[in-house]
C-alpha cells in the first residue's frame, strides 16, 4: 500500500514513516505543499496523511486542488489545529478523516486501516477468501484456522491480492504499491515473494497469468 505523508515536522514525519513501514505500508514523505501537489500528480497513492500548516503551500489548498480534479484518494488530515471550525473546514474541503496532534501512532494506524476499508467498499476488518483470512490490525494470516508466518513484504503483497480477488495484479502495480521512493527493487523481487507465499499457503492460492500478473481466485 502506497501512502503519502505530508508533514513538515521532522520528528513527527519520521515517526509516522517508521510506524507505517512497520505496518507493512510503503510510505513516501514530503515536507511542503508544493512537493505534495507534485507527488499527488505523479503517483497514484492509496492514502494521504496531510498536515495543514505547511511551507510554500497550505494543506487545505493542496486538498482542494486534489478534489477539483476528482481524485478520490482517501485523505487523513493530521494537524495541531483543534478548533471545531478548523475541523469543519478540513472535512468540507474534502478530507475523509481528521486527527489532532499530538496523537498516538496506534490510533493513526487504526484510522488508516478504516479509511482503506472504506475505500475498498468493506465494513469488516478481516479479509477472508475461503479458509484464508488476513487481519490487517493484528498483522496475522490464518489458513484453515492455523497461523501462517509471513514477512512484512509477503503480508503486504498478500493483502493487495486479497483486496482484489479474481483480478490479476501486474508486476508494475505490485512494485509500485510495495516500494516507496528510494527503495531499490531487484528485478525478481516480486517473484521471490510470490514463491514464498505459494510455498507457505499452497500453490493453488496464487495463480500466474503469463504476461498479465498474479491473482487470488475468488474461491479456492
Amino acid at each position: 500500500m502506497r501512502v503519502l505523508i505530508v508533514e513538515d515536522d521532522e520528528m513527527i514525519g519520521a515517526a509516522v514513516r517508521r510506524g507505517l513501514e512497520g505496518e507493512g505500508y510503503a510510505p513516501d514523505w514530503v515536507q511542503d505543499g508544493v512537493s505534495a501537489a507534485r507527488a499527488l500528480r505523479d503517483v497514484a497513492y492509496d492514502l494521504v496523511i496531510l498536515d495543514l500548516g505547511l511551507p510554500r503551500r497550505g494543506g487545505l489548498e493542496v486538498l482542494a486542488e486534489l478534489r477539483r480534479r476528482r481524485d478520490a484518494v482517501p485523505v487523513l488530515v493530521v494537524t495541531a489545529r483543534d478548533a471545531v471550525s478548523d475541523r469543519v473546514r478540513g472535512l468540507d474541503a474534502g478530507a475523509d478523516d481528521y486527527l489532532v496532534k499530538p496523537f498516538d501512532l496506534d490510533e493513526l494506524a487504526a484510522r488508516v486501516r478504516a479509511l482503506l476499508r472504506r475505500k475498498g467498499g468493506r465494513a469488516e476488518p478481516l479479509l477472508e477468501i475461503g479458509d484464508l483470512a488476513l487481519d490487517p490490525a493484528a498483522h496475522e494470516v490464518r489458513l484453515a484456522g492455523a497461523p501462517v508466518a509471513l514477512s512484512a513484504r509477503e503480508f503486504a503483497l498478500l493483502r493487495i491480492l486479497m483486496e482484489h480477488p479474481g483480478r490479476p495484479v501486474s508486476r508494475a502495480e505490485l512494485e509500485d504499491r510495495l516500494y516507496g521512493w528510494g527503495r531499490e527493487v531487484e528485478s525478481n523481487a516480486v517473484e521471490v515473494h510470490i514463491h514464498a507465499l505459494r510455498r507457505k499457503l499452497g500453490s493453488q492460492w496464487i495463480r500466474n497469468l503469463r504476461g498479465v500478473g498474479w491473482l487470488i481466485p475468488e474461491r479456492t
